[in-house]
């Protein structure tokens, strides 16, 4: 069955949870799963798990539980696993030098291919893979990138994401405080890892796990 078109976008942030515990089962040798040892891998109720995979028609048989192997397939093909993306990363201190390092290395569809920053002193450095370029270059060359990490001061964040805009990124993961706005078939994921660790202290102090 064909998933429908459009799924909740909290659901749609979990697919990536699912995708990467039913990766390590496959390696394991696994070949079947239930959907309470998915939930307590991924620290989502069954409930939820159910109600998520059923976007995507019949995945699964009542008192059998779900095939390993075929449910990997089903998420590669839905998470573009079989697609690799080039990934420019502008602002090399250190969020960015710790990006270049790690590189995604457990994930071997999305890669940092270009990285750029305006401190002399860097630029014609390399960093992990990656050579760093000069920040005046970046319009010139994100030919076939169409997702950019931003990791540059705030008040620098709108001028890039203009001009990363404008050289045709289709997506922007977004590290810095500011908020960016971009045309709307732009897609900018907003990381503020202070409000993160607010959030997580919050539930701490008030669902603790029992």
């Amino acid at each position: 069955m064909e998933p429908q078109s459009k799924i909740p976008q909290a659901t749609a942030k979990r697919l990536p949870l699912y995708y990467r515990f039913l990766n390590n089962l496959h390696l394991q040798g696994k070949t079947r799963v239930s959907s309470k040892e998915l939930s307590d891998a991924v620290k989502v109720d069954s409930a939820t798990i159910r109600r998520d995979f059923s976007y995507f028609g019949a995945l699964g048989r009542k008192g059998y539980g779900y095939n390993v192997e075929y449910l990997l397939e089903f998420f590669r093909k839905t998470l573009h696993q079989d697609k690799t993306t080039d990934v420019a990363l502008i602002g090399v201190g250190n969020l960015g030098t710790a990006f270049l390092n790690y590189n995604f290395t457990k994930n071997n569809n999305t890669r940092i291919v270009k990285a750029f920053d305006a401190n002399p002193d860097l630029v014609g450095e390399r960093v992990g893979e990656v050579t760093v370029e000069h920040i005046d270059q970046l319009a010139d060359q994100l030919k076939d990138i169409e997702a950019a990490i931003l990791t540059v001061p705030g008040h620098a964040a709108q001028t890039i994401a203009d001009t990363l805009v404008q050289a045709g990124i289709k997506g922007i993961l977004n590290f810095t405080p500011a908020r960016i706005t971009v045309p709307t078939d732009v897609r900018v994921h907003h990381i503020d890892l202070s409000v993160e660790l607010q959030s997580l202290v919050y539930f701490m102090e008030h669902y603790p796990i029992n």
